[in-house]
């Protein structure tokens, strides 16, 4: 999936929804791309909290450091057996819920691609499967988990957000590796639950998904 994605909803209403204290007057970032800030709900202790954290991991790779270039970002978790996660992924208390409403991919011709929005019917806020830890580097980060794309994203991309239905949330935050990998590899959800908004907005142009516009006037 692209690097991409909104919330357009209040900090109380992401609360509300996963059960998580915290500060409600949080801003909510009109739009997420790497290296800048989005809202997590991480557990401690048994109680959900809601954060905000900067989207992306820090990656220093060995030809970065022989160039001293500083660290880049990663915000997505394609391959679990990659050394960067493999550590990091069997531990429960990396695991965290990412809030959205809509992610993007880029359509059209390169130099010319716009905004096209993936948003799921029912479901006004999604949770993303993440993980979340404390980093030396860059402080709290986080990143998501994707998967193979259903049908109606697969046009502008082969892969997807993993996305967790309510029912599934206490199984992401404390399940077992195998719970992990269960959920990367299962079949995508089904496209007939998707809606699709494809757009004339540039891809760089920061405009919102035309159903999140409403909703984001009124935050």
């Amino acid at each position: 999936m692209s690097r991409l994605y909104t919330l357009a909803a209040t900090a109380s209403d992401v609360a509300d929804h996963f059960g998580a204290g915290g500060f409600t007057d949080i801003a909510v970032p009109s739009e997420t791309i790497e290296a800048l800030p989005g809202l997590v709900v991480h557990e401690t202790n048994g109680r959900r909290h809601l954060r905000q954290m900067l989207w992306g991991f820090p990656r220093l790779t060995r030809e970065m450091r022989l160039r001293g270039d500083p660290p880049g970002r990663i915000g997505l978790v394609a391959d679990l057996t990659n050394p960067m996660w493999e550590g990091l992924v069997v531990e429960p208390r990396y695991r965290c819920l990412i809030p959205l409403t809509h992610f993007a991919n880029p359509n059209g011709s390169p130099g010319e691609k716009t905004r096209s929005w993936f948003s799921a019917e029912g479901q006004p806020i999604m949770a993303w499967a993440g993980f979340a830890k404390n980093t030396p580097e860059m402080g709290p980060v986080y990143a998501g988990m994707t998967m193979d794309a259903n049908e109606l994203v697969h046009p502008t991309n082969d892969r997807m957000p993993v996305l967790l239905m309510p029912h599934e949330y206490e199984r992401w935050l404390h399940g077992s590796i195998k719970d992990v990998i269960g959920f990367q590899f299962r079949p995508p959800p089904p496209a007939e639950n998707f809606v699709v908004e494809h757009t004339d907005d540039l891809w760089r142009s920061g405009k919102l998904p035309p159903r999140a516009r409403p909703q984001q006037a009124l935050l």
